[in-house]
């Protein structure tokens, strides 16, 4: 199976049925006969620009884009609760650790919500960094994801 075969597999799974992980993924390709790496996975995952997000019924992989307009997609005020763990920070630097799976989402909130302390934002698996214009606007940003946070554990 050619790759753009294999990468229209996964847009039809990730479509029609929630996917909350790589290896549940990787197990609904194997029922169809395509067994592939969990690198490969990832690589294709990355190419399509699928990402976990939340949804009412947990997190699931979908195109950002997916569902049409910018507006629909979930604010970082639905995001952050969900996957946050702890925000540090030095000078303009903040470090954001998220449950496993969570940066992304959380940095695409972070973008999304074009706050005017962030500069961007880049994003690993749990690790979300984010560059402020200026140590205030680090320390600022800091309390409020916090705040924003901390509502996963009330």
């Amino acid at each position: 199976m050619s790759k753009r075969e294999r990468q229209r597999m996964i847009l039809e799974l990730v479509a029609s049925r929630p996917i909350a992980s790589q290896e549940e993924l990787r197990r609904h390709l194997a029922a169809r006969g395509l067994a592939v790496t969990q690198s490969t996975l990832s690589r294709d995952l990355r190419e399509l620009r699928l990402a976990r997000i939340p949804t009412p019924d947990g997190v699931r992989y979908a195109h950002p884009d997916a569902g049409g307009a910018e507006s629909t997609r979930p604010g970082l005020e639905d995001v952050l609760p969900q996957f946050f763990e702890s925000v540090d920070g030095i000078r303009e630097l903040l470090v954001v650790r998220t449950t496993a799976g969570g940066a992304q989402p959380t940095a695409e909130a972070l973008d999304a919500a074009e706050l005017p302390e962030v500069v961007g934002t880049i994003a690993g698996e749990n690790t979300v960094l984010v560059i402020c214009r200026s140590a205030s606007a680090r320390e600022k940003l800091a309390r409020r994801l916090e705040r924003l946070g901390r509502r996963r554990q009330e």
